[in-house]
């Protein structure tokens, strides 16, 4: 039987694979269909009969085990289970992880919305009640399975992946090697002097992409949920420059406090989990280049000029590195 592979892992997903893949399930689609934004994965829209359009995620295959994505499925429950608006997999007859013609799926309720205002207290706050609440969770156990967030994995494993597969243009091997030994060295410097910070199970990629707002928020895809120090759940919701970012930080903690404390020496990390997303999101397009829908969505990945600004970028997170922690007002 032909299989899916790593170059073309979603070859044979066709629109009559996916409807016959939700049937399978017992319920019974409608035959529309709407492919939905996403790489890592496939998701679709798929409408069903005498009932609301349902989503269905398609697993990369060879990405997570069995195990791995069970976890993933059990925390998003046990959150919406505390009331918590996570929007977890659906559960039909006792499962929630599906399988058809070697793919792997889950369902999901349908459910709209907007990007949250960021630049409103209220929001920040908001949302730092919710996130405070899904850490609460988080502390009650710890991931068997789930990887953990750590600069080696992040860091270094982005690293070797970059230098050994021949994406930097010749002229820049020198300067990102040892632009990178660099950082490795204030990020692991940032780690030993924030301490023993905790580690919990985390969403892990709490982006405002991942944050829709229809009177209140809802908190979508757990894909990268990980074991992690909480600050990596806070800093995305942060931008702009150190003062206003202080300000940002001050009201999520507002809400943040109320559910769930916070070991302040984690704002040491933040610059740090900065630098090691930007050489994680290289390293990942670099992983899934051979997948077709990678070049097509993102062609300036292979182009020098990618390359010269992502060194630029990482020579701006080595300065930030060496300065010190973000302060919160008052």
């Amino acid at each position: 039987m032909e299989t899916a592979t790593d170059a073309t892992p979603y070859y044979r997903l066709g629109p009559d694979m996916v409807l016959q893949a939700v049937d399978s399930t017992g319920l019974l689609t409608d035959g529309r269909l709407l492919a939905l934004n996403s790489y890592e994965n496939r998701v679709y829209q798929v409408g069903i009969e005498q009932g609301a359009p349902l989503v269905a995620k398609f697993y990369r295959p060879e990405r997570w085990s069995d195990d791995q994505l069970m976890e993933e499925h059990e925390f998003s429950l046990e959150l919406a289970n505390a009331e918590i608006p996570v929007i977890a997999p659906m559960v039909i007859g006792g499962a929630t992880l599906f399988r058809h013609a070697d793919f792997r799926f889950a369902l999901f309720r349908r459910q709209g919305g907007h990007p949250p205002e960021l630049e409103d207290r209220d929001t920040l706050q908001w949302l730092g009640r919710f996130i405070g609440r899904i850490h609460a969770v988080g502390r009650s156990r710890p991931f068997a399975c789930r990887p953990a967030l750590t600069p080696d994995r992040f860091g270094n494993d982005s690293i070797q992946t970059l230098r050994e597969d021949g994406w930097l243009p010749s002229h820049l091997h020198e300067a990102f090697d040892t632009l990178t030994r660099d950082l490795i060295e204030s990020v692991q410097r940032l780690w030993a002097e924030a301490g023993d910070v905790g580690r919990i199970r985390l969403h892990g990629d709490c982006h405002p992409g991942n944050l829709l707002w229809r009177d209140g928020p809802f908190f979508v895809d757990m894909d990268d949920c990980q074991s992690g120090p909480a600050i990596q759940d806070l800093w995305m919701l942060l931008s702009g420059e150190p003062p206003e970012m202080a300000r940002q930080l001050g009201d999520v903690l507002e809400g943040y406090g109320q559910f769930c404390d916070f070991d302040f020496r984690e704002l040491l990390l933040i610059e740090a989990l900065r630098t090691l997303r930007m050489l994680h999101y290289a390293a990942w397009l670099a992983r899934r280049w051979e997948d077709p829908a990678f070049p097509i969505a993102f062609p300036w990945f292979d182009s020098p000029r990618y390359w010269e600004n992502l060194v630029l970028d990482l020579r701006e997170q080595a300065a930030a590195m060496q300065e010190p922690a973000l302060a919160l007002p008052g």
